[in-house]
């Protein structure tokens, strides 16, 4: 039988283009559709133009930073700035990224489809565009199709004085006074964002301690770093039951567990950071008898081929934020590789610990690997024990030299064999530094041999060695 693609993308995200150019380098005739903005959510309600927004209020916060400046001899006049000329830098920035994404697809010869694509029958996808439906045939379909923001029940959103981060990305106002439902890496980046550029701030949190996602070690000193010292209130173990948008914004507080009332708070704005859902609705999966679990994903493989009762479906395949596995763009990068080398029948998996992430507040925090409660849960599954080094900020010559000494590195590892386990950073430049211990726990190094590496003098990958030497491993 013959195709009109060996390879159908359902999304044009990270993840879909990811898989598109590698597809086109294996010599696969490859599609991609979709039905919004190329690029996804990264690149035009996530990632690209967050960065942005941080990289531009870090400057003011940087710049109004009279104390700090002037423990290095600088004085800066007061710090003006336009709301409107930071939304457009942004703006502007997604523009470019977007147009490099579509460009990249087309130079390569990957045929770009614009509508709504779905799943028609094995191997036939149907797309719904401005002239009609029309149908195309594929040896293999792979659905990229990412995430939307997850919105609680009770929670009512306008877009205007109630907002996810897909509005939050255009900065159309800075609020007097703004609630922030969460305190992931979303929330705390928006809290960082919001800050700088003069807001107060409350951040309501509904599980019982601030920034569950985060080593708690590492957590504990973002509060006390990022949150503390700023015009941040914070609620831990409180839902936010009912939110009514308006001016002002009503928020009507509970105990979470308990679900009592606690109090009603009036704010002029408030960004509902609370995770994000996959978008796997109306793909036509019904038409291959595969349906998503009970919270939506699809069910795949550690190839990436979506299966069903444990069955691999035939030539379907999923990636990214719809499969669940990994939330983050990079990831669904990885998965787009490893699931068109399937395709072509080289066998390869995702080695999801070894997949680092990072919230790019001010300083930052990055992590890869397992937690230290993690690690322990499967030290005394397997019968071995975990143990920690961690070393300072404060005792890096290039942190000094900077004057930014907030932070700590943190290793995680088997003590007695010396597997590096996981690595926690919050600190100056954590997103850059957190990739060496990212390849180490790719090729599964232990601490021992980690702490002969040479580094850069003076540099802050200086820290990630010193906590490689401070190790000690017992065999």
């Amino acid at each position: 039988m013959s195709f009109d693609y060996d390879l159908v993308i359902i999304g044009a995200g990270v993840g879909g283009h990811g898989a598109a150019l590698h597809a086109v380098e294996c010599g696969l005739k490859t599609a991609i559709i979709e039905a919004a903005e190329m690029g996804g959510t990264c690149v035009n309600r996530g990632c690209i133009p967050s960065k942005a927004l941080l990289a531009a209020s870090g400057r003011v916060r940087e710049l109004s930073d009279q104390k700090h400046l002037a423990a290095m001899g600088l004085t800066v006049g007061g710090v003006a700035f336009e709301r409107g000329a930071i939304a457009d830098h942004a703006n502007n920035l997604v523009s470019k990224i977007r147009g490099d994404l579509t460009n990249s697809l087309k130079r390569l010869g990957v045929d770009t489809i614009r509508g709504w694509g779905k799943v028609a029958a094995p191997q036939k996808v149907s797309v719904q565009t401005e002239t009609g439906e029309k149908f195309i045939t594929a040896r293999n379909i792979l659905l990229s199709t990412g995430s939307i923001p997850f919105v609680p029940p009770g929670i009512e959103v306008d877009g205007k004085t109630v907002f996810t981060s897909d509005q939050a990305v255009k900065l159309e106002s800075l609020p007097d006074w703004i609630a922030i439902i969460g305190s992931g890496y979303i929330g705390l980046e928006f809290s960082d964002i919001y800050s700088a550029l003069g807001c107060e701030i409350t951040m309501i949190e509904a599980l019982d301690t601030l920034m569950p996602g985060f080593d708690p070690e590492i957590a504990k000193l973002a509060e006390r770093i990022l949150l503390t010292p700023r015009d941040i209130e914070t609620y831990s173990g409180t839902l936010a039951k009912k939110i009514t948008p308006g001016s002002p914004v009503v928020i009507e507080l509970a105990d979470a567990k308990t679900k009592e009332p606690l109090e009603v708070l009036e704010v002029d704005a408030c960004l509902v950071a609370t995770g994000r859902i996959p978008a796997t609705k109306n793909l036509g999966l019904e038409n291959v008898g595969v349906q998503p679990n009970r919270r939506g994903f699809i069910e795949v493989n550690d190839q990436m081929a979506v299966v069903l009762d444990g069955q691999v479906v035939p030539n379907l395949w999923a990636i990214g934020d719809a499969t669940g596995k990994m939330m983050l763009a990079h990831a669904a990068s990885a998965q787009g590789v490893v699931c068109v080398e399937n395709i072509c029948g080289r066998e390869k998996t995702v080695d999801y610990r070894s997949i680092p992430a990072a919230a790019f507040t001010h300083p930052e925090i990055s992590y890869v690997g397992l937690t230290e409660p993690q690690a322990r849960e499967l030290g005394e599954a397997e019968g071995f024990t975990v143990a920690t080094a961690k070393t300072y900020f404060k005792g890096n010559s290039k942190a000094l030299a900077e004057g930014e000494t907030d932070g700590i590195a943190k290793v995680v590892y088997r003590q007695d064999t010396g597997e590096l386990l996981g690595v926690h950073i919050i600190g100056l430049h954590a997103s850059d530094l957190i990739q060496e211990a990212a390849n180490a726990i790719a090729s599964r190094q232990a601490v021992q041999h980690l702490a002969f590496n040479v580094h850069t003098h003076p540099t802050l990958s200086e820290v990630l060695d010193e906590a490689f030497k401070r190790a000690k491993v017992t065999a």
